[in-house]
């Protein structure tokens, strides 16, 4: 078995940095569909792999001394009893990413040709399942953090020729700068340009609204809906655009306030509580119906926290207001 995932290992470590030939490459590939624990075993060394390389190694990245540093990380990793290191977040999320896996593209492989880059044919698809959150670096070096119910998209060929990316739900992006190649986000409702900057944009399918607040920077928003001028965002400003109605309103917001799910908090300013009920939707993996209508015009405020605070912690909250009352069945809860 160590034989085995030394085999493996080195064939991991070849395919990040980019030196896999087609026979390799599709051993890999093949063994990665064989089974769920190969597939998270994967995520796990590719993990082990980026945390490996410091970025002062990355501007003049040597693949021999990468390999060794990654071997190393692999046998501290199998001995140690501690939990393994992660980008920031806590184990409950570690995870929770569903990566669709054909071929990946590593910072390593974007530092060393394009050429490399061009041969990659497909995509590269990242989903933050219900009630789990996830974290990941594109290829040029952007951080981007996924909210639950949420999936991006990007072409093998990231940085190269364009940085492109698809979002679907909501994600927070703290944009590496390249002047030559500005960074776009769409949906089917809005298109997001910046060059480097940190924004939140939310654009949940079943939203009515899709909305994009700054924190820093600056970025320019395309309506895909309806015809009207490009809008230009500046830092603690928020754009909403009514998907029904097909405009862009824009005013100033708390973006940090908004910000609050990346560091794993629910924050609910005055919300209306059916905007509540998709977030806990969201955040729980459960299923929220009205058994009174009057509810939808309520409006709650509270702070919590998802690793300390649970469904029913929130819901209780709920209920000390005294005008909202509920009952669960498993996943299925009603409000009345």
């Amino acid at each position: 078995m160590e034989e085995r995932n030394s085999h493996i290992d080195e064939l991991i470590a070849a395919f990040l940095s980019g030196g896999l030939d087609k026979e390799a490459r599709e051993e890999l590939e093949a063994w990665i569909a064989a089974s769920e624990d190969n597939r998270r075993y994967f995520m796990q060394q590719q993990e082990i792999w980026f945390s490996a390389v410091q970025e002062e190694e990355r501007t003049h990245y040597d693949a021999d001394r990468a390999f060794e540093v990654f071997r190393q990380r692999v046998a501290e990793h199998r001995t140690s009893k501690q939990p393994k290191r992660t980008i920031g977040w806590k184990s409950v999320f570690k995870y929770a990413a569903a990566v669709l896996v054909v071929g990946l593209v590593s910072f390593f492989s974007y530092q060393k040709g394009e050429s490399n880059l061009k041969e990659a044919l497909t995509q590269v698809e990242v989903e933050a399942p219900l009630g789990a959150q996830t974290r990941l670096r594109l290829p040029d070096g952007t951080l981007v953090v996924l909210n639950a119910g949420s999936r991006l998209v990007y072409p093998q060929d990231f940085g190269v020729d364009n940085r492109e990316v698809e979002l679907s739900g909501e994600g927070y992006f703290e944009v590496a700068r390249n002047e030559k190649l500005p960074f776009h986000v769409q949906t089917p409702s809005l298109s997001v340009r910046v060059l480097g900057t940190k924004f939140n944009f939310r654009d949940y399918p079943n939203d009515e609204e899709a909305v994009v607040s700054l924190l820093e920077g600056k970025v320019a928003l395309d309506n895909r809906l309806h015809a009207e001028a490009e809008m230009i965002l500046l830092p603690n400003e928020q754009v909403t655009l009514d998907k029904e109605e097909g405009r862009m309103r824009k005013k100033s917001a708390k973006v940090r306030e908004i910000l609050e799910w990346t560091s794993g908090r629910l924050f609910f300013d005055e919300m209306p509580l059916p905007e509540v009920a998709k977030i806990l939707e969201r955040s729980y993996g459960v299923h929220i119906t009205f058994a009174t209508d009057s509810l939808r015009d309520f409006r709650f405020y509270g702070s919590f926290s998802r690793s300390e605070q649970g469904i029913k912690d929130i819901l209780q909250a709920l209920v000390k207001t005294g005008k909202v009352r509920y009952t669960q069945t498993n996943k299925e809860i009603t409000l009345y």
